[in-house]
């Protein structure tokens, strides 16, 4: 093998051969910059690539508790808390129109002992934020803004062709390039994709009433409409993101809407819970589907986020599970000399498939029965909220379930900060 040396920027290179580092990140979205972080704070050599995108499109993330904590201790949580909102209550009312129709079910943090469950923030300011976090983050961690041409995983290393030309190798490959990710074609990992007869309208609203930082998600029979709090600015001190999913042909027609229209629509959807409201900035749409991969690592490239999985914005688990993918790839390889070691990456896939695999299921499920018509469903549906509102402790053995995606099997990187 050629010698390598040390370079300006603290990667290595060949005297004869291309630039080598431990890890390379394909995709500058969320899950991508914070994988960069995540392994240059080990000691990793990283590079990231990839352009960041940002569109400001309506669109948050929900941040749950171990991923904020992520955050912390990673050194990248004092950037995104400006721009984030805590979730303090979590509130369920059903709006189907059914014959069975439970009370309204609250979650609050406290009762849990937390603060809040996580925070709200606009996808466009954690990206930008996560962003420059990198290009701050040292040596150790290169980022060139340069997209990935190929990818070939060669054994003994990968080869990364880049957009500008150059040529690098990497021990270990985490894929974190989106749904159609060309890394994970790459590796030949069997897909299954499906769709659901629903489009996702997201967009920012001002209103009179404060949100008091709650959550609040109402489930119709075209899917969950959901109001989730957003910091406040010297132009509007109460402010909410939402995502409302509805049939095609509906959101065919809100799109057609202006703003005035569309906010007295949203009024209308949320019964006036939060008061006049009116539409700020610009809003997406986004049809529903899922995916879920057969092996979460091939050879030296990993899976992680949406490269891995996808499902509908139900319980704030997409961004959050791909976290956890991140945490959890990471304690697979830490202790390794070789971070693409083959047996760390089969003990990562064994790990994520589980895991991944339930809430993928629960996400499925609960979608599909907002949209059955079918009784029996409802009556099951309100028995259980039913359940929720009435039993304590089963009341916050569910929080604590809905929050296990940020805890149990990474307590390195994921458990509270507070607890460190």
């Amino acid at each position: 093998m050629a010698q390598l040396n040390d370079t300006a920027d603290g990667s290595r290179k060949s005297a004869v051969g291309p630039r080598h580092v431990d890890v390379a990140v394909i995709g500058a979205g969320a899950a991508g910059l914070v994988a960069a972080l995540v392994f240059a704070r080990d000691g990793y050599r990283v590079l990231l690539a990839g352009s960041v995108k940002a569109a400001r499109d309506g669109r948050t993330v929900a941040l749950l508790d171990g991923s904020v904590s992520l955050l912390k201790r990673i050194g990248a949580w004092d950037a995104v808390a400006p721009h984030a909102a805590p979730l303090a209550t979590m509130r369920i009312i059903d709006d189907k129109g059914s014959l069975v129709r439970p009370p309204p079910v609250a979650f609050d943090s406290a009762e849990i002992g937390l603060p809040a469950f996580g925070y709200n923030v606009e996808n466009a300011d954690l990206v930008e934020a996560l962003a420059e976090c990198a290009r701050q983050a040292g040596p150790d961690l290169t980022f060139p803004g340069t997209d990935v041409v190929s990818v070939v995983d060669e054994g003994p290393l990968c080869r990364l062709n880049l957009g500008d030309g150059e040529v690098v190798t990497a021990s270990l490959v985490v894929a974190a390039d989106g749904r159609r990710s060309p890394a994970r074609e790459a590796t030949g990992i069997a897909t299954r994709e499906w769709s659901y007869p629903q489009v996702a309208v997201t967009l920012i609203l001002t209103h009179r009433l404060p949100h008091r930082d709650t959550s609040t998600e109402f489930h119709t029979r075209e899917g969950a409409f959901t109001l989730v709090p957003l910091p406040s600015r010297p132009e509007a001190a109460h402010r909410s993101s939402l995502v409302w999913m509805m049939a095609p042909e509906r959101a065919d027609r809100i799109a057609a809407l202006d703003d005035s229209a569309m906010a007295r629509a949203v009024e209308d959807r949320a019964h006036s819970l939060l008061g006049a409201m009116a539409v700020e900035g610009n809003r997406g749409s986004v049809p529903m589907g899922g995916l879920s991969v057969r092996s979460y690592a091939a050879g030296r490239i990993a899976l992680v986020g949406e490269a891995a999985h996808v499902f509908p914005p139900i319980g704030a688990q997409g961004l959050n599970l791909g976290l956890r993918d991140i945490a959890a790839l990471r304690d697979a390889v830490v202790d390794q000399a070789d971070p693409g070691d083959r047996a760390a990456l089969a003990s990562y896939d064994r790990g994520r498939r589980l895991d991944v695999g339930l809430r993928t299921r629960g996400v499925d499920l609960l979608n599909r029965s907002l949209l059955s018509g079918f009784l029996p469903v409802d009556v099951a549906r309100g028995i259980g909220l039913s359940l929720l509102d009435r039993i304590g402790p089963l009341r916050r053995a569910v929080m604590r379930s809905g929050l296990a995606a940020d805890e149990p099997t990474t307590p390195s990187l994921m458990r509270r900060a507070d607890a460190a």
